[in-house]
């Protein structure tokens, strides 16, 4: 979702891209987030304890909110070289580290 999201911001970067309107960016970004439906509503049903899966509905929401801020510092740093991670964001994965322990403790 992050490339579907931010990826149009940088649009401008790339030649036949370059004079793309709203429409257009909505449609190649609803293109984008289709494919990682079609990947995490599987992945979902297939994990959830509900359809004898390990994880509860709380694990299964921490585990997509962790991979996509991982996913978005990737991102970030790779694609926007204007935002810099500082010592407060990693803090912040610290916390979430936290948050992933206590949500998996039994």
């Amino acid at each position: 979702m992050t490339i579907a999201w931010y990826g149009h911001l940088r649009y401008k970067d790339i030649s036949f891209l370059k004079n793309t309107g709203m429409i257009t960016a909505i449609l190649i970004s609803w293109c984008i987030a289709l494919i990682e439906y079609s990947l995490m509503v599987p992945a979902n049903k297939i994990g959830s304890s509900i359809n004898d899966g390990p994880f509860n509905m709380w694990q299964l929401k921490l585990i997509q909110e962790v991979i996509s801020i991982s996913v978005f510092v990737i991102f970030t740093l790779i694609f926007f070289k204007t935002d810099t991670l500082k010592w407060n964001h990693l803090i912040g994965f610290v916390f979430l580290i936290g948050a992933v322990y206590f949500f998996f403790k039994k």
